[in-house]
């Protein structure tokens, strides 16, 4: 029988198979990762980020599709990781917006809405590369409106659709010849064709191998974890705002009448209730998050534009009494709160040496993540609330983790500005640049300069066999990938790493730091310095213990 109208209830069961199809698949999408180092994850990220957006529609079922979509929409967007998390995010984010007015679609409104998401995707990303995802979805959609323009039944217009995506998936070697050189398709494109799978399997009333409880599925991959960083390192009397109040207000058009909303507004008169302000507005609905003395008021102050649901108040100071009396070491003392700071600096970490480093010399948050696993939206949001500061600066340190820096920092009423460091080295020389007596401008400028001068080189292992940009590399060799370009590789950890100095320090060098991974052992770090005394002794050296996985060396030359 034909499908020709699209409820939520369908919509959504859609979803849950997309999102349990590219669960199923996700390691197929990691092993698509261009380099063959150790850390692809793309596969990860989409899964993770799908499984947040499909999280949220099981809480908000109804027949109502325009709110399905919101609800999917506002479930991506914060549990968007990577770069390929957040473009899904943004796709997803357009179809929603498109269709958040309808009850229902037809094939053409569906189509429609497929378009408007890629629009939306295309705007959001600063300088979008075909042959990618962004190139996979457009063709998809493209497909879409000519089929729906003389085709009904929306099963045949997904088809479409799905053959349309795989031809495009096929195609993107053509577009992005580094794709071709390895013998790869784009891997966020064919996560999208795995979704486009599970949509189309819902539709024709099948279900994926081991689709029995998608509820199960998700909860099994959801771990929420609120505020355990500040309850470790307070004492009880010292919490300020003791109440942590969530809600959502469903805006209502006759409450509107007599006030208006403002978002900008909203935020500013939620703030003089307490501190941890987080306000997300998106298709008709806010999310609050508040620490507070006075949640009945804020709730009251909500209330006034529209009807409130998810409510969630939790004593701060009780759960922290329990955790503090269930722990038997001895609590670290800390001040008691203060007011919003003038800076804040929240950093990614690969390892808790790293970690460390970074505290030492100056940021408050850092976040653990990295190659492997992208912090999401939300993870970067909560880090920039818990810093409490006016100007707050964030530092990737991946360039897989910059979009979603972007989107967490458009969340937030205080000034979030994101210095895009693509690897350690560059978020350490950018912390270094900073100076907290200069305003924010000058500090932006400062860091963004200090991150480009900065050599960075990583040795890894290759985890398969590949030829890219002229290097025949062999599984297990040792790469040396200087500014994100391989360009040695060796069968021996320190032959690798010596050939990368040799490629990173010149005349004009003068520091070379190097922080050492979990895989190096003592004997080799000693060798490595050796080396470097001998053939470059006017450059000073540092070295410190990063602990980092998967990459044994991490150099930075300045």
């Amino acid at each position: 029988m034909a499908i020709t109208v699209l409820d939520g209830k369908r919509f959504a069961d859609m979803i849950f198979q997309g999102f349990h199809h590219l669960s199923e698949n996700a390691k197929n999408v990691d092993a698509l990762n261009v380099f063959p180092v150790p850390d692809g994850d793309t596969g990860t990220n989409m899964k993770l980020t799908m499984n947040s957006g499909a999280n949220e529609v099981k809480n908000h079922l109804q027949d109502h599709i325009g709110n399905v979509g919101k609800a999917l929409s506002k479930g991506l967007l914060m549990g968007a990781r990577g770069n390929s998390g957040v473009i899904l995010s943004q796709l997803f984010r357009g179809f929603a917006k498109a269709i958040e007015e309808k009850e229902s679609l037809d094939a053409m409104e569906f189509a429609k809405a497929l378009n408007a998401g890629v629009e939306t995707a295309y705007r959001a990303v600063m300088k979008p590369v075909e042959g990618t995802i962004l190139t996979v979805a457009k063709d998809a959609a493209k497909k879409a409106m000519e089929t729906a323009a003389k085709e009904k039944d929306l099963a045949v217009v997904m088809e479409k659709t799905l053959l349309a995506a795989k031809e495009s998936l096929s195609r993107t070697p053509d577009l992005l010849p580094v794709l071709k050189e390895v013998g790869v398709v784009d891997s966020g494109g064919q996560g999208l064709v795995y979704v486009y799978e599970g949509f189309l399997a819902a539709l024709k009333g099948e279900k994926p191998q081991g689709l029995s409880n998608p509820s199960a599925v998700m909860e099994q991959l959801v771990k929420k974890e609120h505020h355990k960083t500040v309850q470790s390192f307070m004492d009880t009397e010292d919490i300020q705002f003791g109440y942590c109040t969530e809600f959502m207000v469903k805006l209502e058009e006759e409450k509107l009448k007599a006030h208006p909303f403002s978002e900008e507004k909203f935020r500013r008169d939620l703030n003089r209730f307490g501190d941890s302000l987080l306000v997300i507005h998106d298709n008709g609905f806010v999310k609050v998050h508040i620490h507070s003395e006075q949640p009945g008021e804020v709730l009251s102050y909500g209330q006034r534009y529209g009807s409130l649901t998810n409510i969630k108040i939790e004593n701060m100071r009780e759960q922290h009494s329990n955790i503090v009396s269930s722990d038997r070491e001895a609590p670290v003392p800390r001040p008691a709160a203060k007011p919003r700071s003038e800076y804040g600096i929240v950093t990614v970490s690969m390892g808790s040496g790293i970690r460390d480093l970074f505290l030492s010399i100056g940021a408050q948050e850092v976040i653990e993540g990295g190659q492997t696993m992208n912090p999401s939206t939300e993870d970067i949001a909560k880090a920039v609330e818990r810093v409490n500061a006016k100007t707050v600066f964030i530092l990737p340190n991946n360039k897989n983790i910059i979009l979603a820096a972007e989107q967490a920092a458009s969340l937030f009423e205080q000034q979030a500005i994101v210095i895009p460091t693509k690897t350690v080295p560059q978020g350490l020389a950018a912390l270094l640049a900073f100076n907290p007596a200069k305003d924010a401008e000058w500090n932006k400028k400062a860091m963004n300069e200090a991150a480009n001068k900065v050599k960075s080189g990583q040795v890894t292992f290759a985890v398969r066999d590949t030829s890219i940009d002229g290097i025949s590399i062999k599984k297990d060799d040792y790469m040396g990938i200087l500014d994100g370009k391989i360009v040695v590789n060796h069968k021996d950890l320190l032959e690798a790493a010596k050939a990368l100095l040799e490629k990173m320090v010149d005349g004009e060098s003068e520091i070379l730091t190097i922080l050492t991974g979990e895989q190096a052992t003592d004997e080799q770090v000693e060798q490595l310095e050796n080396f470097v005394g001998e053939k470059y002794p006017d450059v000073e050296i540092e070295i410190h213990n990063g602990k980092q996985p998967l990459y044994p060396f991490i150099f930075a030359v300045e």
